[in-house]
């Protein structure tokens, strides 16, 4: 045991706290799978602290975002039994949702009906509102995982969107435009074009608004009124 120097000015040593790693709960049924032998392989190991336990909802939970995996051939099936609906819907309980596409897309092609896929792709992210992630195999999937826990450690910050001050008044209407969600440049210079100024916009019924806003005219109205 070392023994510590009244006399000395050196200030003793303070032990550095042992560094914290971001968490990755993976579900039972995954400990099978190439993509845990690959989060515990070495590297990751490192980085991440993997938990195998039962989940309810989902294959992996990394803070409070619930990821669903499905290979291709999977996602087709349940597509086919509806079986991936009641997992979406249920996945809603979480604060975020993701869910990753595992696997070649081109076995898309090798289905009856491509088209019915890709119109299911678009429903999953239109109407439930879960984006998806398209991973080429297992690697790749590990790889989200492990980003998406190291980004769970960072602090939140708001983001800011004043990057550049627009000087015109013209191009400040469009400036506040572009803030709402799904609304470019061209949709707010369209609507600058119908209605002018940024009141009449606000104020203007949801059916004058369609004629420029389209499908996004409810969103629209619907964050106004909020």
């Amino acid at each position: 045991m070392p023994f510590l120097n009244p006399f000395s000015t050196k200030k003793p040593r303070k032990s550095k706290k042992p560094k914290q790693k971001p968490k990755i709960i993976a579900d039972i049924h995954e400990k099978n799978s190439f993509i845990l032998a690959e989060l515990t392989e070495k590297e990751n190991n490192k980085e991440i602290e993997l938990i195998v336990q039962s989940l309810k909802i989902g294959d992996y939970l990394i803070g409070n975002t619930i990821i669903e995996r499905k290979t291709i051939s999977d996602f087709i099936s349940s597509m086919i039994n509806k079986r991936l609906i009641q997992q979406l819907e249920q996945m809603q309980k979480y604060k975020q949702q993701f869910l990753i596409l595992e696997g070649d897309l081109k076995e898309f092609e090798d289905f009856n009906n491509p088209n019915a896929l890709r119109g299911f792709v678009l429903s999953i992210i239109t109407n439930h509102q879960i984006p998806i992630i398209f991973s080429k195999d297992y690697e790749e999937t590990a790889k989200y995982l492990v980003l998406l826990a190291k980004q769970q450690l960072k602090p939140y910050q708001e983001p800011c969107f004043h990057h550049r001050i627009p000087k015109t008044i013209q191009e400040q209407k469009q400036y506040i435009l572009e803030s709402f969600p799904n609304i470019g440049p061209i949709t707010a210079k369209n609507l600058l074009k119908k209605f002018k100024t940024i009141s009449n916009t606000i104020n203007a019924s949801e059916e004058d608004l369609k004629d420029v806003l389209k499908s996004k005219t409810k969103d629209f109205k619907h964050i106004l009124q909020d």
